[in-house]
């Protein structure tokens, strides 16, 4: 009976991860995704092979904060498994990338960017996905005052005062700066981070980063820039009624991913699919405060690099200079 609900609970949460990649219906892909060994879902016991795992968490401001709630997912996942469980609460990214690449941390909830850098640097692999208000995703958007009718696309933006929210910011900056430079409207013409900051002198009237989502917003409400780039749900999250009448959507530029688990290249796969099945079970009631402490995260669903993180993957390659930008946003000892 155990096993059965337990299979329960992860059909749902595969339910609601091809939902989030617009996959339609798990019936419909059941059939392709278990032949392709896309995603692993069985009701068999695991195994693990290894005395102790190290798992590293995102980088915090206030890592004392997290610790308590990193040590209650350490208690959990070492009754699960039987064996012990070692938590690394890093003041950067630089030092999970570099305990993966030598075999001394073993999986980590990461950022997007950073997740992304450590696949390419090590070769690690991402096995779950954040699931946050029933979806693995969010939309990176165009807006502009909605008086303002001579802005209908993204390449519209080309010429125009714009704010981005930062240079790592990922709908506000990455999403929509990638789209341009893949697509071939904006060519950066070397391979630094000066490269890329010409790229932004030469094609726009002027670039502001403005700090965040809401910052961006402001200067868009004053007439201070023509576009203002972030994410879908930006002006009901961080506008009063009237002002968000005075915007429009000129486009929804395409999904920035959630956070993801990332485990080691070299981890057996019996010791992954025990791992993974034990932190699906974070999803049941009894189990979830400890997942939605962490980060606030709703459940954890399957996935794999190239589903969840790759294409955005492509527009993080696409723009010169910044994989170490990224990497230092996170470092909080500098």
């Amino acid at each position: 009976m155990k096993q059965k609900i337990i299979l329960t609970f992860v059909v749902i949460a595969v339910a609601a991860f091809l939902g989030g990649y617009g996959l339609g219906n798990v019936n419909d892909n059941s059939d392709s995704l278990t032949t392709n060994e896309i995603i692993n879902v069985s009701s068999e016991s695991k195994s693990i092979d290894v005395d102790t795992l190290t798992i590293g968490f995102i980088p915090v401001e206030k890592a004392d904060e997290l610790t308590p709630k990193a040590k209650a997912l350490e208690v959990f996942l070492e009754n699960e498994l039987g064996v012990d469980v070692d938590i690394v609460v890093p003041s950067g990214y630089e030092a999970i990338i570099e305990g993966m690449r030598f075999g001394h941390i073993d999986a980590a909830f990461m950022d997007t960017g950073p997740a992304w850098i450590t696949h390419q640097r090590t070769g690690a692999e991402a096995v779950l996905a954040e699931l946050v208000a029933g979806k693995v995703n969010y939309q990176a958007t165009v807006w502009a005052l909605a008086e303002n009718d001579s802005i209908q696309s993204l390449e519209d933006t080309i010429g125009k005062r714009v704010a981005f929210t930062s240079i790592t910011g990922s709908s506000g900056f990455v999403r929509p700066m990638g789209t341009l430079v893949t697509e071939g409207h904006i060519v950066i013409e070397g391979d630094d981070i000066i490269a890329l900051q010409s790229a932004l002198t030469n094609n726009f009237e002027s670039h502001t980063f403005a700090g965040g989502y809401k910052a961006a917003l402001e200067l868009l409400l004053l007439d201070q820039v023509d576009v203002a780039f972030g994410s879908d749900i930006a002006p009901k999250k961080y506008l009063d009624l009237e002002d968000q009448a005075k915007l429009r959507p000129v486009t929804t530029i395409g999904p920035v991913p959630s956070h993801v688990f990332m485990v080691h290249s070299d981890m057996s796969e019996s010791t992954r699919d025990a791992l993974v099945s034990a932190l699906i079970k974070l999803n049941y009631d009894e189990n979830n405060s400890i997942l939605t402490d962490l980060y606030g995260a709703d459940a954890l669903v399957p996935t794999t690099t190239s589903m969840h993180i790759g294409e955005f993957g492509d527009y993080l390659n696409a723009l010169t200079g910044l994989d170490q930008l990224i990497l230092d946003k996170y470092n909080k000892s500098k």
